[in-house]
C-alpha cells in the first residue's frame, strides 16, 4: 500500500481476534448476511438504522444518508449486546461440538456489529470531528472489552478446542480446516488458556490500549488539522510549478485565510513543496512542522501515551508466554520471528545507506556549485535530489505531473483489471455515499457480466479525514448462506482543485493509487466461503504483496500511452520522456530505502526492547545513531507521529512487513517477464486463482510456491533499486525486472 493507513476497529471475530487484528489499509469488513436475530431487534433497528440489514440494490448497501453521529453510541452497544448473545448461545449449546455448530456457527455471529462498525470507522477515519472523537474515547474501551468478554469464554474455547482436536477434522473440507485452525490459534492467542486471575488482566490492558490508541490518533490528527504553513507573499511560492501555487491557494481558500497560499500538513501537500519551494527557510518550517507532528508538548504530544502503550504491549506478551511483544506479533506471520525480519532488513539497510552518501554528495556538490554555503540538511533532500535528477536525466517530475491526470489514471487502473482479472467497472449513482467526492461503481466479470462487488473512491483531503491512503472492506465476499459480493473502498488525500479542472499528481502518488487499488482488486477477486477467511484476511507481511505487485503495471507501455494524456493537449506522454523515467529509475533509491528502513527498524527494536520504560525520542535518537542514520534524512514515520505501529496493534512490529511483501511482489513479478510479459493471460490468471482469489483459505507461504513454482527471492528487490547483489548459492538469480518511475513507493 502506499504506507498510510486506516485504524478502525475491530471487525469479525475470527480474523481480528481482537487485540490482534488486522487493522490498516486492509481492514477486515462486515458482511450484510443476516442470521436469525434475537427478539427487539427488529425494533431497534428501526429507531437506529444503523442496526437495520443493508437494503436496495447490490445485495444491500450502507445507508450512508441516514446517519447522525449521536446514533453510533447506541447503535454500537445494541450490537455489542446482540453479538454477546449469540456468542454465548453457541458455548451453552448441550449438544456435542461440532464444525457447523460452532464454528459455522461463529461466523454467523456479529453481523450487527460489523454493519455498526464498518460505518462507525468511515466516520472516524474521514468525517471527524470533536463529536466523533467523544463517542471514539468511551466505546473504544468498551468494544475492547467485549473482544476479550468473548475470547475468554471458557465454554466456548473449550467447544472450538473439541472440534479443533476431534478426528472427525480430517473429514472437513480444506477450507473448514483452515477455517477451525484460525479460530483455536486465533483465540489462544487472544488468551483464552490463561487462569481466571491473568484473563481479567489481560483484559484490562487491552482496555487501557484501546483508549490510548484513541488519544494518539486523535492528537496526531488534531496536529494536522491545526498546523499549516501559510505562504503569504508571491515570493513565499518561489520554484513551486503552477499546479502546486493553485493547490495552495485553493487550500488558503478553502481555510478561508488571505494569504498567496496555503501548505497544509499531510504528506501529500508538504512532499511537493519541499521538492520544488526555492525559500529555504519555508521548506525547514514546513519540514519541522511536518516531523514534529505528536512531538510539540502539550495537550497533544503522543511521547508519555507512547511509553505507557510500549509497557502494555510488554506486559501482555508476558501473560501470553511470549518474550516480547515481537515475538506475539511475528509468531503467525511469514517471517515467523523478529530475528528472522531483522536479518532482512539488515541485509538491504547497509547498501541503502551507502547509495544515500553517494546521493548527498552528489546534492551537496550540485549545491556548492550553486552558490550554497551550507551542507545539505533534511529540508534540502528533496529540492536538490529533484535538481540532481533534473541534470542527470533531463527529467523533471513536475514534466511527468503534466500527463498524469487522477481521472485517467483511475481508468487506467480499471484497464489494468479489465486485462488481468476480467473485470469491468461501470459508475452508479444509485447508492448514497457519505460525502459528495465520493463516487462509486459497479465490478462484473466482463464475460459472464456476473456481479462482483462494488467499489467506492474518495480521493481528496479534507478537515477531519486521516492523511495518508488506504483501502477498507465495507463487506466481505463469503458463500456461507448464499453468494454476497464484497463492497470495496479506496481512499485518498490529494488536493481537490477547482471544479472541472483535472486533479494532477506526481509519479508517487499514481504508484500510491495503484498500490491500494492492488489491495481493493485483492479484495473484489475473493472467492471463498467463510467471511473470516476472505479477501484481505491474511498476514501482515503478506497483506501488502497483492498492493505492491500492482505497482509494477502503472509504468507498462500500454498503460502510458492510452491513459498518461497531457492535461490541455490530451497527447499521450512521449516516448522520449519514458526513457528518461527508466534511465532514473533507481535514482534516489537510498533515500526512499533507508527513510522507510528507519521506521521499521525503530519499530522492531522498541518492541524488542521489552517491559524496559522507555524514552521514545531519546530511543529514537540513540538507536538511529548506533545503526549509523545519515543526518540529512530522517525516519518516514518519526516514532510520536507512527500511527502505523500506535494508533491500533495492526503494524506494531510488522512496520517490517511492506519490505518483506516487496521481496514478494518483485519476485513475483519476474512471473510475468519470464513469461510473456505483464499481460501474460495464462499468469495473470495463476496470480488471481492462487493469490488474490484464496484469502487465508491457504497457508501463505505455499500460495506463493503453488503461484511462482518455488519460494520467493530477494535478488529481484536488489536489482529493481539498484543495490548490489549478493551471488546466490542455492538457486539461480532471478531475472531483472522492468525498470519503474521517478520514485520506488515504500
Amino acid at each position: 500500500m502506499a504506507d498510510q493507513l486506516n485504524f478502525p476497529g475491530q471487525r469479525r471475530l475470527a480474523p481480528v481476534l481482537l487485540a490482534f487484528a488486522l487493522a490498516a489499509t486492509v481492514t477486515p469488513s462486515s458482511s450484510s448476511a443476516q442470521p436469525t436475530t434475537p427478539a427487539g431487534t427488529a425494533a431497534r433497528a428501526e429507531a437506529n438504522p444503523l442496526l437495520a440489514p443493508w437494503t436496495g440494490p447490490y445485495g444491500g448497501v450502507p445507508a450512508f444518508d441516514k446517519v447522525q453521529v449521536a446514533q453510533f453510541k447506541p447503535a454500537l452497544e445494541a450490537a455489542m449486546a446482540q453479538n454477546l448473545a449469540e456468542v454465548q448461545a453457541i458455548a451453552s449449546n448441550g449438544q456435542p461440538a461440532t464444525f457447523e455448530n460452532t464454528i459455522a456457527a461463529l461466523e454467523r455471529t456479529g453481523r450487527a456489529l460489523d454493519r455498526v462498525q464498518t460505518i462507525y470507522g468511515i466516520w472516524t477515519g474521514t468525517l471527524n470531528n470533536p463529536e466523533v472523537q467523544t463517542v471514539e474515547r468511551e466505546m473504544a474501551p468498551k468494544m475492547a472489552a467485549l473482544s476479550d468478554q468473548i475470547t475468554q469464554n471458557a465454554a466456548l474455547f473449550r467447544r472450538i478446542e473439541a472440534v479443533y482436536n476431534s478426528p472427525d477434522k480430517k473429514k472437513l473440507t480444506p477450507e473448514q480446516q483452515r477455517l477451525t485452525w484460525v479460530y483455536y490459534n486465533n483465540f489462544v492467542r487472544a488468551g483464552a488458556r490463561l487462569d481466571a486471575k491473568a484473563k481479567i488482566r489481560l483484559s484490562a490492558i487491552n482496555q487501557q490500549l484501546a483508549g490510548l490508541f484513541t488519544r494518539f490518533s486523535q492528537n496526531l490528527l488534531a496536529d494536522e488539522q491545526d498546523s499549516v504553513l501559510v505562504l503569504k507573499t508571491a515570493a513565499d511560492l518561489g520554484g513551486l510549478p503552477p499546479s502546486l501555487r493553485e493547490d495552495a491557494a485553493n487550500a488558503a481558500a478553502a481555510k478561508k485565510m488571505a494569504a498567496a497560499g496555503v501548505i497544509t500538513n499531510t504528506r501529500s501537500s508538504i512532499d511537493p513543496f519541499l521538492t520544488y519551494s526555492d525559500q529555504r527557510k519555508l521548506r525547514e518550517k514546513a519540514w519541522r512542522m511536518f516531523v514534529n507532528r505528536g512531538d510539540n508538548g502539550g495537550a497533544h504530544d503522543n511521547n508519555a501515551l507512547i511509553t505507557e502503550i510500549l509497557q502494555l504491549r510488554a506486559e501482555r506478551a508476558k501473560l501470553l508466554g511470549y518474550k516480547t511483544h515481537a515475538h506475539l506479533r511475528l509468531d503467525n506471520t511469514m517471517a515467523k520471528t523478529p530475528e528472522k525480519a531483522m536479518a532482512l532488513m539488515e541485509e538491504v539497510w547497509t547498501p541503502a545507506v551507502a547509495r544515500v552518501k553517494e546521493e548527498v554528495a552528489d546534492m551537496q556538490a550540485l549545491a556548492t556549485k550553486e552558490g550554497a554555503t551550507f551542507k545539505i540538511a533534511p529540508w534540502d533532500y528533496r529540492y536538490y535530489a529533484e535538481k540532481v535528477r533534473k541534470e542527470r536525466y533531463d527529467l523533471d517530475q513536475n514534466e511527468v505531473k503534466q500527463y498524469l491526470q487522477l481521472d485517467k489514471m483511475r481508468e487506467g487502473m480499471f484497464w489494468v483489471a479489465g486485462e488481468l482479472l476480467n473485470f469491468s467497472f461501470t459508475p452508479v449513482t444509485n447508492v448514497p455515499v457519505y460525502h459528495p467526492d465520493v463516487k462509486v461503481w459497479e465490478v462484473k466479470d466482463k464475460t459472464s457480466g456476473k456481479p462482483i462487488g462494488l467499489w467506492y473512491f474518495d480521493p481528496y483531503a479534507r478537515p477531519g479525514k486521516r492523511s495518508g491512503a488506504w483501502m477498507n472492506a465495507y463487506r466481505n465476499q463469503e458463500r456461507l448462506d448464499g453468494d454476497v459480493t464484497t463492497i470495496v473502498s479506496n481512499n485518498s488525500n490529494f488536493v481537490k482543485g477547482k471544479e472541472g479542472a483535472p486533479t494532477l499528481i506526481s509519479w508517487t502518488d499514481a504508484t500510491t493509487l495503484f498500490h491500494e487499488f492492488g489491495h481493493a482488486l485483492h479484495g473484489l477477486s475473493s472467492n471463498v466461503t467463510y467471511p473470516s477467511l476472505s479477501g484481505t484476511s491474511v498476514v501482515r507481511d503478506y497483506v501488502e504483496f497483492p498492493s505492491q505487485v500492482l505497482e509494477n503495471w502503472l509504468s507498462t507501455p500500454q498503460v502510458l500511452q492510452r491513459f498518461a494524456l497531457h492535461y490541455q493537449t490530451g497527447k499521450p506522454i512521449p516516448q522520449a520522456l519514458v526513457d528518461r523515467i527508466e534511465k532514473a529509475a533507481t535514482f534516489n533509491q537510498g533515500f526512499e530505502t533507508t527513510e522507510f528502513l528507519a521506521s521499521a527498524l525503530i519499530d522492531m527494536k522498541l518492541h524488542l526492547a521489552g517491559d524496559q520504560k522507555i524514552d521514545p525520542d531519546k530511543f529514537e535518537r540513540e538507536t538511529l545513531a548506533q545503526l549509523g542514520m545519515p543526518e540529512e534524512l530522517v525516519m518516514r514515520h518519526r516514532t510520536p507521529q507512527f500511527g502505523h505501529v500506535f494508533s491500533s496493534d495492526g503494524y506494531s512490529a510488522g512496520y517490517y512487513s511492506y519490505l518483506w511483501s516487496v521481496v514478494l511482489a518483485s519476485d513475483a513479478y519476474g512471473a510475468f517477464t519470464d513469461a510473456g510479459g505483464p499481460y501474460d493471460k495464462a499468469v495473470g490468471q495463476r496470480l488471481k486463482q492462487q493469490i488474490l482469489s484464496v484469502g487465508n483459505t491457504v497457508d501463505p507461504a505455499d500460495a506463493y510456491r503453488s503461484f511462482r513454482g518455488r519460494d520467493p527471492r530477494i535478488e529481484a528487490l536488489m536489482r529493481e533499486r539498484g543495490f548490489p547483489v549478493k551471488d546466490a548459492k542455492s538457486a539461480k538469480p532471478a531475472k531483472p525486472t522492468p525498470k519503474k518511475g521517478p520514485a520506488k513507493k515504500s
